[in-house]
Order: C-alpha cells, then structure tokens, then sequence
C-alpha cells in the first residue's frame, strides 16, 4: 500500500517580539549614559601637579588643543579673536575666573601668549591640572 499523505513541510521560524523590549532598554541605556557625558570638553592632556585645588566660582573655560585650535565654553574661537571672546565672556559675568585647560605638549611661550591675553583683560586665571597619581 503507497503513501498518498502529503508531506508537511517544516519551516523556521524567529520570534521577534522580544526585540522590541531588547532595543526599548539599549535605547534608554545609551539615552542615560551619554547624558552623563559633558559633550562641552574638549579633549586635552593636562600637566601633572602634586597637590589639587578645587575653585567654587563661576567659570569661563578656555582650553589650547595640541593641534592649537582654541574654545572658549566649547566654542571654537581663532586666536585672533580670543581677547573679543573674552572680553564678551567677562562682560556677562566679570567675577568669572578663566580656567585655562592648556595641553601639556605646547610651549611655555604658547601659555604666555594666552596669560598675557587675560593680563590684559584684569582677569583672574587659573591653569587646569591632571589629578595627582595615588
């Protein structure tokens, strides 16, 4: 006697509704995590100092790249129109102290250009440190 029955064909299938919680919760993960990180800094390799201070005042950052490109608060600023920034900067706040994230890869002279910048302004400025090694 034959077999007349047909075949069932077997298929694969995926269920994908779990995937929709899966992506829900990176989504929210990486949501929080970049919120966390300061897009604003710009990214410098301090010098090293021994001890640390912390100043409670309000802050005007200013950071030298190595590559000399310069910001004033993540604003890309040319070096000839630091001192209008600054001054700008300062008129909005004058209690302000400049905090100078300077790579530690550029020159003294280059620092001395930007100090004397500030010199001029009369304003406060503080040169930025990596913490001490424990």
């Amino acid at each position: 006697m034959m077999n007349l029955r047909k075949r069932k064909d077997l298929t694969a299938e995926v269920f994908t509704s779990s995937m929709n919680d899966i992506m829900f919760f990176l989504m929210l993960f990486f949501l929080i995590t970049s919120t966390l990180l300061n897009p604003s800094m710009v990214k410098v390799s301090l010098p090293n100092t021994k001890s640390s201070q912390s100043i409670q005042k309000k802050e005007i950052n200013l950071t030298v790249t190595k590559e000399h490109y310069y910001y004033v608060n993540s604003t890309s600023v040319p070096f000839e129109n630091l001192e209008p920034q600054l001054r700008k900067e300062l008129g909005i706040n004058p209690e302000a102290v400049i905090m100078l994230r300077f790579d530690n890869t550029l020159s003294v002279q280059e620092l001395v250009n930007v100090m004397s910048i500030g010199n001029s302004l009369n304003a406060k400025m503080v040169l930025a440190t990596a913490k001490p090694d424990k």
